[in-house]
């Protein structure tokens, strides 16, 4: 009754509405984007089979990899900065921009240099140049930026709408068309482009021409020195969610990288519950925090626990039902696929908890401990895939994500003292004490 009675304080609260309807729209759009990238991926996935598949995540993700560097970690470092002085907003949207531009180059220069100890062809190659060029346009991202600090994320969204459009209705008729697997890399370079036009058309509209952008060497100083160590934790992060495909596809083949793609595909798709219910109690737990300790541990037990059975019957109904799953959406092609997904869902025991955990540490000022996780979390998912496929083939990669996430996201909540009520927390959740009974 007391958390009805904070919800309804809350929602009468006019800085409330204005974020909660700003969130609205993001929220709308993550769901639309997923319910039709994972229908129009699949279509694709089920043209392409296993083998051409698999070379395109494997593609996607080597190129995924260095995107960090070309971000520069930025992104929530120029929003808090247009936040606090709007009135520098274009030499903040300039220089951000060109920084950008540049960080996109030194990517490829270091994604050129690691292509040299790479056993790829000719096509691989050229597949990821083509996405790799892709990321140049994310550097029209900073106008996103602007409207986040704005608090007019809609007017992104309209553009992220047509994005989303253009590409999936393009995914389809390569399918229809029977186009080789080149063009399907296109499709990278055309998203964002079409993302890029958006954003620069909604600024013009609403905000002027970027013409009126300026480069500014103090704010650049000031926004690099603020955004390598979010760089860094970024990178750790992406290496951590895409270093497994590149390793199997090194240590054994294209196939092997599609069936367990196709799985990941699957296996991803819940976590988007946990994270919806982490953004929507934030405010929630960030009020306990302040004014009741013990309020939020209980509420983020009860939480937790729920959070688990979510999980444990996600698990259950991967396992009874893993190969009618694949047959139905990835086809007969795939069949190789439903073992793999059967054992990488008991990874969503620890990852549906995981979103809990980032807004505790977030709340409590102790985001170092997030990247203190992520790098130790990329460092030994390294080792694990090294020495797991050796041993076990495909299986192995999903038996060193699995062991990652547990060791990282549960087990190494011990070593911090800030962490370790969360690994009792996370412990009794795993009996679901919090949904039996009182704390």
């Amino acid at each position: 009754m007391n958390i009805l009675k904070n919800i309804v304080q809350l929602k009468h609260h006019s800085g409330f509405r204005k974020y909660f309807a700003n969130t609205s729209w993001l929220l709308a759009e993550r769901i639309f984007r997923m319910g039709v990238l994972l229908f129009v991926g699949i279509y694709v996935a089920r043209y392409l089979g296993p083998e051409r598949y698999g070379l395109l995540s494997y593609s996607n993700s080597f190129v995924g990899i260095f995107t960090a560097i070309a971000l520069l970690g930025l992104d929530g470092i120029v929003v808090r900065e247009l936040v606090n002085s709007p009135e520098n907003r274009d030499k903040l949207l300039g220089t951000s921009f060109l920084l950008k531009v540049v960080g996109t180059l030194l990517m490829w220069l270091i994604i050129l240099i690691a292509l040299f100890f790479t056993n790829n062809d000719l096509l691989t190659n050229t597949l990821i140049a083509i996405i790799a060029f892709s990321v140049i346009f994310q550097a029209f991202n900073v106008i996103d930026f602007n409207f986040q600090a704005e608090v007019k994320s809609k007017y992104v969204v309209y553009a992220q709408f047509l994005q989303l459009l253009v590409t999936s209705v393009t995914k389809i008729i390569l399918v229809v068309k029977e186009l080789p697997l080149i063009w399907f890399a296109s499709v990278f370079c055309l998203d964002a482009i079409i993302l890029a036009l958006g954003l620069v058309y909604i600024y013009s509209y609403n905000r002027g021409s970027i013409k009126k952008w300026k480069w500014d060497s103090k704010y650049a100083t000031a926004l690099l020195l603020d955004g390598w160590p979010l760089m860094f934790s970024y990178m750790s992060y992406l290496i951590y969610a895409k270093i497994d495909r590149i390793m199997i596809k090194e240590m054994l083949d294209e196939y092997s990288v599609g069936i367990y793609s196709a799985a990941y595909v699957l296996y991803e798709a819940p976590l988007f519950i946990s994270l919806m219910v982490a953004k929507s109690i934030y405010p929630l737990l960030v009020q306990y925090y302040h004014d009741n300790k013990n309020k939020l541990f209980n509420y983020y037990t009860i939480l937790s626990s729920y959070m688990t059975l979510l999980s444990y019957l996600i698990v259950l109904f991967f396992y009874i039902f893993h190969e009618e799953l694949i047959q139905i959406t990835f086809g007969d092609n795939f069949e190789d696929s439903s073992r793999i997904l059967v054992l990488l869902s008991f990874g969503l025991i620890p990852m549906f908890n995981a979103f809990l955990r980032s807004s505790y540490l977030t709340i409590s000022g102790n985001q170092k401990i997030i990247l203190y996780t992520t790098m130790f979390s990329a460092i030994l998912n390294i080792i694990l895939n090294y020495f797991m496929i050796n041993i076990y083939g495909v299986q192995g990669a999903v038996y060193a994500t699995v062991s990652t996430q547990i060791l990282s996201l549960f087990i190494l909540n011990i070593a911090f003292i800030e962490t370790r009520v969360l690994f009792f927390i996370h412990a009794k959740s795993l009996s679901l004490i919090g949904v039996w009974g009182k704390i």
